[in-house]
């Protein structure tokens, strides 16, 4: 692998290596989203949005999909000795999973702030956890101090070529299953899951538009695009899973050659696209799940006549006792009524 991009052969590998030990999501449909699309003159084929649910993957988000991948290829020192990742939660929870899986202790750090639930997952899958810093910047600092201490082998959320090739198996199964897709988007954290899976896509069907999401700060990915480096950030948003302090030589490398655009959204935009899901749809999708979705409502995707479209709906570990506050900060979208 050269100039940091992962071959498509590597994601047919990681296929294999997750085969029957992921559940297979299926892709969800809305005919409701596609009368906001039409409001503004754009008509989707098969009148519907579709939506890969990976909220339903083990663990309740797609990131297993990159930890089984990586703990595949330890070796039995780095086994014996044990790993260490931080998240905000989803890859917390991927990571302590596959470890339960493989019989290896994992330490899980996380900002103070976690949310509780996914904190209390790690936990029930076994993994140590520590809870550090106000920033996951400040997490990731001690994270290495704590790896260093204890010769810890560290999995990373998102930017090495096994985490990258696992979450890329999202975009072999859209086009299984959705094979005349013509625009996919999906969200970006550290953007191991939208370089990945426009990588595996594109390489099969290069014609396919692959756009990725961020919330307007939380933004690491863009900016080290725009600014052709790396650049470190402070994130904030309601969307935690979106929250990386700086992007990766890999996924900087691959967004630039696979993706064709990213749409900068605020929170408000976000969670509109969360209570979409909910009210519409029927599916409980965290923030940083719905940020796909929400871009696509909101026209922050360009999307031409007649296209067949699909989000990833990456998550959907909501703190329960947050939702009512999470609802209320929607932006107002409106659906036109039906036309019978």
């Amino acid at each position: 692998m050269s100039d940091h991009i992962v071959p498509l052969e590597r994601f047919h590998e990681a296929r294999r290596v997750l085969d029957g030990r992921i559940d297979r999501t299926p892709i969800l449909a809305s005919s409701t989203a596609t009368r906001v699309l039409a409001a503004r003159g754009i008509r989707v084929a098969d009148g519907r949005i579709y939506a890969k649910a990976e909220h339903l993957q083990k663990a309740g988000a797609f990131k297993i999909r990159g930890a089984l991948n990586k703990m595949a290829a330890l070796t039995d020192a780095e086994r014996a000795a044990g790993v260490i990742t931080l998240s905000a939660g989803n890859h917390a929870q991927g990571v302590a999973l596959a470890a339960h899986e493989a019989g290896v202790h994992a330490v899980v750090m996380m900002p103070a702030g976690a949310v509780r639930s996914k904190v209390d997952a790690c936990r029930g899958y076994g993994a140590e956890v520590i809870l550090f810093g106000d920033q996951i910047g400040q997490t990731w600092a001690r994270m290495e101090e704590v790896q260093a201490e204890r010769g810890l082998t560290f999995v990373p959320p998102f930017d090495d070529p096994l985490i990258i090739a696992g979450q890329g198996t999202i975009g072999l199964e859209i086009l299984d299953d959705l094979p005349e897709v013509d625009v996919v988007v999906a969200g970006i954290g550290g953007g191991a899951l939208c370089t990945g899976t426009a990588a595996a896509i594109k390489e099969t069907r290069p014609g396919v538009r692959v756009y990725g999401v961020e919330p307007i700060l939380s933004n690491a990915l863009s900016l080290a695009l725009e600014r052709n480096e790396i650049v470190p950030i402070k994130p904030v948003s309601v969307a935690d899973g979106l929250g990386s302090p700086f992007a990766g030589e890999w996924t900087m490398a691959m967004g630039k050659r696979y993706l064709d655009g990213i749409a900068l959204i605020d929170d408000a935009t976000i969670l509109a696209g969360m209570k979409f899901a909910l009210e519409r749809m029927k599916q409980l999708v965290e923030p940083a799940g719905a940020a796909a979705l929400a871009a696509v409502l909101f026209g922050h995707v360009p999307i031409h006549d007649g296209e067949r479209v699909c989000v990833v709906f990456s998550g959907g570990n909501v703190e329960l006792g947050r939702l009512g506050e999470l609802l209320a900060g929607a932006a107002p979208l409106e659906i036109p009524p039906a036309v019978e």
